[in-house]
């Protein structure tokens, strides 16, 4: 096991640099910003020189080290890449080169996203005036371990070799998961594109569909549960975290129909569109406008195939080529367009066959997913470890 490098002041590492620039009217400059907790730079939206309030701007380039003075304390530290050369910053991003022979670059990169120069960039910035900006002599003095270059060399190496192994890993994770996805979504099509499956109007097999109310609710404190759109996901009914109405207003949001166990809301408007979930226990609540409340008939259609079908690729492009506005993610879904869209009709057996086949492939998806999320915390725990051991001199 190598001994751990010796700690240096960054002062003894890199020295500030400035490369100013005089914005010009008509002319557009590309302009560099700085994520926090060591996500790196990048590029903001360009800016018409005439237009920035900035009477000088500062060019970085491949290699700088930028820092943003109010958030260093939050890890808004990064190096510059070949993409970001030549994007400017303004006097609240110094910047500082790293001494030749001294510091590499990739090294002070991975260095930024330790939460050990994290902290110390947060006690630099105590006491300072406005909002704890950083000063740039303080950052100066920040401390960071600093090998021999060629060690630093060769450490960035492994480092990067580990991380890009975790990295094939998120990417297998993602794209285990997408096809699992696109699995039960294919399974979704094969049943309702049956063309043996006899269809009628959605209409037809309930006996309510409506909507909440159209009037702007009075939100307070005490009172009754009032839903949107938000506590409807696909095949989740999430009634826990809401707004609340007085009993009154409940009493009129409610007269024409209070939702029941077994009915079925369905999302309106904006991206979620289409999205659907049964009522799948006892609670009293109104709704807003944003939900569709569909109660079907039992006798012939159970809610759980209902929603199988509405939240399948099929039932969800209905419900945006039905819908009515500037867009889906504007828009709304028409009532009457809802009662008239085309359901696949099976026998109660069928439905209820059906349901359990596709409930038993998302439960799968579901519990693989969580064996995925169990896996990416582990996966995000990884790279703070290998950093660890990269400064401590065991990598």
């Amino acid at each position: 096991m190598s001994a751990a490098p010796p700690r240096v002041q960054l002062r003894n590492a890199a020295e500030p640099v400035s490369r100013p620039v005089s914005p010009s009217l008509g002319e557009t400059y590309r302009q560099l910003g700085v994520s926090l907790w060591g996500k790196g730079a990048y590029e903001r939206e360009p800016v018409d020189g005439g237009l920035t309030k900035y009477q000088q701007l500062f060019r970085a380039e491949q290699g700088d080290i930028v820092v943003n003075k109010i958030w260093a304390r939050n890890g808004s530290v990064a190096v510059v890449d070949g993409s970001l050369a030549g994007c400017h910053g303004s006097n609240e991003f110094p910047m500082f080169a790293p001494i030749e022979g001294r510091l590499d670059p990739r090294w002070m990169h991975w260095v930024t996203k330790t939460k050990d120069f994290w902290a110390q960039c947060d006690q630099k910035s105590q006491g300072t005036s406005g909002q704890n900006r950083i000063k740039p002599e303080r950052f100066l003095d920040v401390e960071i371990p600093l090998p021999p270059l060629s060690e630093q060399r060769r450490i960035v190496a492994r480092i990067e070799e580990l991380t890009a192994k975790v990295e094939e890993a998120r990417v297998a994770r993602r794209d285990s998961e997408k096809e699992l996805v696109a699995l039960t979504n294919s399974y979704a099509n094969a049943v309702f594109e049956n063309a043996n499956i006899h269809t009628v109007p959605l209409g037809d097999v309930c006996l309510v569909i409506t909507d909440g109310t159209h009037q702007t609710p009075r939100y307070v404190d005490e009172g009754a549960t009032f839903l949107s759109a938000q506590n409807v996901k696909p095949f989740r009914f999430m009634p826990e975290v809401h707004r609340k109405v007085s009993w009154e207003d409940f009493v009129g949001y409610t007269a024409r129909n209070k939702p029941a166990r077994g009915d079925v809301l369905l999302t309106r408007v904006g991206a979620g569109i289409g999205e659907a979930a049964v009522v799948d226990r006892d609670i009293e609540f109104a709704i807003y406008v944003s939900l569709a409340l569909i109660r079907p008939d039992t006798k012939v259609l159970m809610p759980e195939y209902l929603v199988q079908w509405l939240n399948s690729p099929i039932g969800r492009a209905h419900s945006r080529v039905n819908t009515l506005g500037k867009g889906h993610s504007q828009g709304n879904l028409n009532l009457n367009l809802l009662r008239a869209f085309p359901l696949p009709i099976l026998t109660l057996d069928e439905q209820h066959r059906i349901v359990s086949e596709l409930n038993e492939l998302r439960n799968k998806v579901d519990t693989v997913k969580a064996l995925q999320a169990e896996t990416a915390a582990e996966l995000d725990a990884m790279l703070p470890a290998i950093l660890d051991k990269a400064f401590k001199g065991e990598l």
